[in-house]
């Protein structure tokens, strides 16, 4: 039987509850609310019960004897449900405007009211339950950037595998292939400039209009481009850190990290909730040499992930990071790359390549697969990880120092 986390008892019922409820609303108060003798007559009386746990889209409301399924939750309802005094029951189906204080159920029949009745919430059931997946991600919309290639790509496909819908988001003119399955989720390319906040909300605007909902955003485009602070070997040359090395990354690192979440965190708190998943990196948080600006845009995507937490979490937002560490090359780890990080490091291309599957480096002694990332990825965006917020996740194979 699924977990009740709320449950309280019908005392009185205005004159004109049986109105309200043909017109798809029902108003319930508590105690505390019954100061207000101009509701009265259109509202449902009841003794309120501490809330025990967060309400959410997917939880059923069982009024006298009857479930309905919350589609739509809101905001102030997510934080403190005892704290309102009052609530707005939509029977809409989730169409209607969604208020700091209202719930929308499913639209079908009320059942008369009585005094005596027990108006309860309970938690959604288990996911592999509703759609025979064990992350229940299928039906989901996730917004994954820097997705044409890398990292983004593999977490676009794992979307992709366990149903969800994908909105990819990339510079590359390019649309990039997926394999595709009669069960995976639907995908839709589109061409974006995160550092843009014009390319931005068109972007969020066509994710709308295609899939309706956003419920996921995986914020991963992202640039790496190795420079010193000083080169003494030749100042100011071509791989000291200059303004328009440091204006590129970090408007794109830190820029476009925020341009996306707040476009799409708009539209989160609207719909009752979702998850944003930062990509940091693990020298975001150890630091690394010849990749100072490149760490120091990464520690600022941690500290973002940080204090969205702390803002959002009211919100039924859940924030997350994910810091990988030495992963298996790709087209992205080019030998240009490799030879500017070699020279900040003064080592050869091959040196830098023998490092990447040492022990002494990486204690599991081997590159990370692109796969493993999008696994952690996914699990984080689904509910099996309703509980996890505010931190980053290292994904490094141990790796501690860079």
């Amino acid at each position: 039987m699924a977990e009740k986390i709320y449950s309280s008892k019908v005392v009185e019922l205005g004159g004109q509850v049986k109105d309200f409820i043909a017109a798809a609303n029902m108003l319930i108060m508590f105690d505390e609310a019954m100061a207000l003798p101009e509701l009265r007559d259109a509202c449902v009386m009841h003794t309120g019960n501490q809330l025990t746990g967060m309400i959410k889209p997917g939880d059923i409301y069982k009024i006298a004897g009857t479930e309905f399924k919350i589609v739509k939750v809101g905001s102030e309802v997510q934080k403190n449900l005892m704290n309102l005094g009052h609530i707005t029951i939509k029977f809409d189906g989730g169409d209607g405007e969604l208020l700091e204080g209202s719930v929308h159920v499913e639209s079908k029949p009320v059942p008369e009211i009585k005094a005596g009745d027990m108006i309860e919430i309970f938690k959604a059931e288990d996911k592999k339950v509703a759609d025979g997946s064990w992350l229940g991600l299928k039906g989901k919309t996730a917004i994954v950037t820097g997705a044409a290639s890398g990292i983004g790509k593999a977490v676009a496909q794992a979307f992709l595998d366990n149903g969800a819908n994908v909105v990819v988001c990339d510079l590359n003119p390019n649309e990039p292939e997926f394999n595709l399955t009669e069960n995976s989720g639907k995908v839709k390319y589109v061409i974006t400039n995160v550092c843009e906040a014009a390319s931005v909300e068109a972007m969020v605007k066509t994710a709308l209009e295609t899939f309706d909902k956003i419920d996921i955003l995986v914020n991963n485009a992202g640039i790496n481009i190795p420079c010193l602070l000083i080169d003494p070997k030749d100042p100011h040359g071509k791989y000291e850190l200059n303004e328009k090395v440091y204006d590129k990354v970090t408007g794109v690192n830190i820029k476009g990290v925020y341009l996306v979440a707040q476009a799409v965190g708009h539209e989160m708190v609207k719909t009752g909730g979702g998850v944003i998943i930062n990509m940091s990196s693990e020298s975001g948080l150890e630091g690394s040499e010849g990749q100072s600006i490149y760490a120091a845009t990464k520690n600022a995507v941690n500290s973002f992930t940080r204090s969205w937490a702390k803002e959002l979490g009211k919100y039924n937002i859940r924030v997350v990071g994910m810091a990988p560490g030495i992963m298996e090359a790709t087209g992205l780890r080019t030998l240009a790359y490799e030879e500017a990080l070699a020279y900040t490091r003064g080592i050869t291309v091959d040196d830098l390549r023998k490092g990447y599957s040492s022990t002494k480096t990486t204690p599991l002694g081997r590159s990370g697969k692109l796969s493993e990332v999008a696994d952690a990825v996914v699990f984080l965006a689904s509910d099996r990880a309703s509980y996890i917020h505010g931190v980053t996740y290292n994904v490094a194979g141990g790796k501690t120092r860079g």
